[in-house]
């Protein structure tokens, strides 16, 4: 079986072309944003709600000793969470749920409204998660110390 490689179309300037177009003319690139009739205190509820559960889930799946090896499962958990939160906040606050998703848009388009609420939310939420996760499931024989050979 021989595999036939088309590289003609690599170098061509139609998608660069294409991007220019886009990224020259429009008017204004939002960047995170909340929708009209969204408070700013719901905004941060659903920040601190969605990266709970997305915290969470990492230390469910991934983090925790004591669940052993979970495999596939860990990525594919946290992927669907992650996404179910893009579905169910994106259109209210555009689901954050990292500091640094939403503080790149803001450099480039340069607007910084209500956008203290993608820093305290996510920062909250995470800290929420491990503080619960880690006190009441793994406690305080969960933790392994490093060898000597490991730092």
């Amino acid at each position: 079986m021989r595999i036939n490689f088309d590289f003609s179309n690599t170098f061509s300037l139609t998608p660069w072309l294409k991007l220019f177009f886009v990224t020259c003319t429009l008017q204004e690139t939002s960047g995170f944003s909340l929708s009209p009739g969204v408070s700013v205190w719901n905004a941060l509820i659903f920040e601190v709600v969605m990266t709970f559960g997305l915290v969470y889930t990492v230390y469910a799946t991934a983090v925790d000793p004591k669940k052993g090896n979970v495999g596939i499962v860990a990525p594919i958990a946290i992927g669907f969470l992650v996404g179910a939160n893009i579905l169910v906040g994106g259109a209210f606050d555009g689901a954050s749920m990292n500091p640094a998703v939403s503080f790149g848009p803001a450099v480039v388009t340069w607007q910084w409204t209500n956008h203290w609420v993608y820093w305290a939310g996510p920062f909250i939420g995470a800290a929420l998660a491990a503080i619960i996760y880690d006190n009441i499931f793994i406690g305080d024989d969960g933790h392994e110390p490093l060898s000597s050979s490991d730092f």
